[in-house]
């Protein structure tokens, strides 16, 4: 049986030129039928030569969402507009947050979004986390914490809106889902080092809006089956969420990217 492989949070940007080579060909041994890579590609400074980088080496299809740091010295609207023009020149390469289902293998399809951290879990109000994000990405940049937390929630909140026909479509036509998204959509899939994260941490690393979306539309369709894949605590770990909702949450070491699953398709 053909197999995926799926990455997550390889921070491409922190490895060497032969470092990076290194690990493409590792990954492109495991001779898989495509590779799933689930954000935090780079930075968006670099982030579309890592992508032709990907598109040279790897002779299968590459499906991508972008993570946080893929913005980083960026802004989403830029980045984001950036992608679509250089996957509209490289075919093999597939923006799924701007991409219809993809069919894995037989009743089985692939759809994708970023997704975004609402701060509805946890207690953003008192939370003192200070990500990145909000002073290197474009559209958070000098924002104060109120009106960081709106745009965070309109982000989170057009993830799931945008995610929601797809997967109501692909599940129209197939048995078993995969979504590919960077940011956990649920409170027991947000692992870091073997354990949930706490109040302090859930409002930056979770998306209630998609997580919510989800339990919703798989409890319309109990004879279907979604298979989470996200990253972005860099802790592993597996949420049973329904009989029919699994979440896969990828773990990462800065500067040692590796595959985390090769998934039979």
């Amino acid at each position: 049986m053909a197999h995926v492989a799926w990455l997550t949070d390889i921070h491409l940007d922190l490895l060497k030129p032969n470092e990076r080579d290194s690990f493409y060909y590792d990954v492109a041994e495991s001779d898989p039928r495509a590779v799933l890579l689930g954000g935090d590609i780079s930075e968006s400074r670099s982030l579309l030569d890592r992508l032709v980088e990907l598109d040279r080496i790897w002779a299968c299809p590459v499906y991508f969402v972008l993570g946080n740091h893929d913005y980083f010295y960026g802004s989403i609207r830029e980045v984001r507009a950036d992608v679509d023009a250089l996957v509209a020149q490289h075919p093999k390469l597939v923006y799924l947050t701007h991409s219809a289902a993809i069919e894995l293998g037989p009743g089985t399809a692939l759809i994708g979004h970023d997704g975004w951290a609402d701060g509805r879990l946890g207690d953003f109000v008192r939370s003192l986390v200070s990500m990145l994000d909000y002073s290197l990405i474009g559209e958070f940049a000098g924002l104060n914490k109120e009106r960081r937390w709106k745009l965070m929630q309109a982000l989170a909140d057009d993830a799931a809106d945008e995610t929601r026909p797809k997967l109501e479509a692909a599940l129209h036509r197939y048995e078993h889902i995969y979504l590919l998204t960077h940011i956990p959509p649920f409170r027991e899939a947000c692992w870091h080092e073997g354990k949930i994260s706490g109040d302090e941490w859930l409002p930056h690393f979770s998306s209630k809006a998609m997580g919510e979306m989800l339990r919703i539309v798989m409890q319309e369709h109990p004879e279907r089956r979604l298979t989470v894949l996200c990253g972005h605590t860099h802790g592993a770990g597996e949420a049973q969420i329904l009989d029919n909702l699994r979440v896969l949450t990828g773990g990462a070491t800065y500067g040692l990217p590796v595959v985390q699953q090769l998934i039979e398709v």
